[in-house]
């Protein structure tokens, strides 16, 4: 109780120096940073959706690692792993992946509900790879240990892709990236060149 309290009387104190200061400067962000510097606070950065997201995908792993039977050390994680990391997750999916035998099987939209299963929808699964391969090398793995980048992780994610894709009677088309027109100038459309 006391050190709520006293958390409390913290925070009144600085939010009233902080103000005093930002009074008497226009640069307050500055005077803000150096005050929480001068009385000993530290502040961390405010971090992005995609970082804080990042963050805790890396925790995650590292539970359902720390949960392993037996229990895994990240240097010891193969693409093996992250795959059954993935098929993990889809208990905990909200996208109906309808099965061959479903009599909604290729409709985009059923008119109906049916016993098929909820997954992890493919482009949720993706990303969460995406961020996990970055973030295995910000904590010091190298990109070539790199269990989230190794060819049966992406074969995997195209399967999915594929079959959620079949599932709902949706093709997946990858984009294609449009060139721009390569402009010609008069000199290279006659064919001479200049010395």
């Amino acid at each position: 109780m006391a050190a709520a309290v006293a958390a409390a009387a913290a925070a009144a104190s600085l939010s009233r120096y902080n103000n005093n200061n930002n009074n008497n400067n226009n640069n307050s962000s500055t005077s803000a940073t150096q005050n929480h510097h001068q009385l000993g606070l530290v502040v961390p950065p405010v971090m992005s959706r995609y970082e804080s997201q990042k963050r805790r995908d890396w925790n995650t792993f590292g539970q359902y690692l720390k949960n392993h039977r037996p229990p895994l050390t990240l240097s010891r994680c193969s693409g093996a792993h992250v795959l059954e990391f993935l098929r993990y997750l889809d208990q905990f999916g909200k996208t109906k992946v309808h099965t061959e035998n479903c009599p909604f099987f290729g409709h985009p939209n059923p008119p109906a509900p049916c016993p098929c299963p909820l997954k992890q929808a493919w482009g949720s699964l993706d990303a969460l790879i995406g961020r996990l391969r970055a973030a295995f090398e910000e904590n010091g793995g190298q990109p070539e240990t790199n269990p989230f980048g190794v060819r049966a992780v992406r074969l995997y994610l195209r399967e999915v892709r594929d079959a959620q894709a079949k599932a709902r009677g949706i093709g997946y088309d990858k984009k294609k990236r449009t060139r721009k027109p390569h402009v010609t100038t008069d000199s290279e459309a006659c064919g001479s060149t200049s010395i």
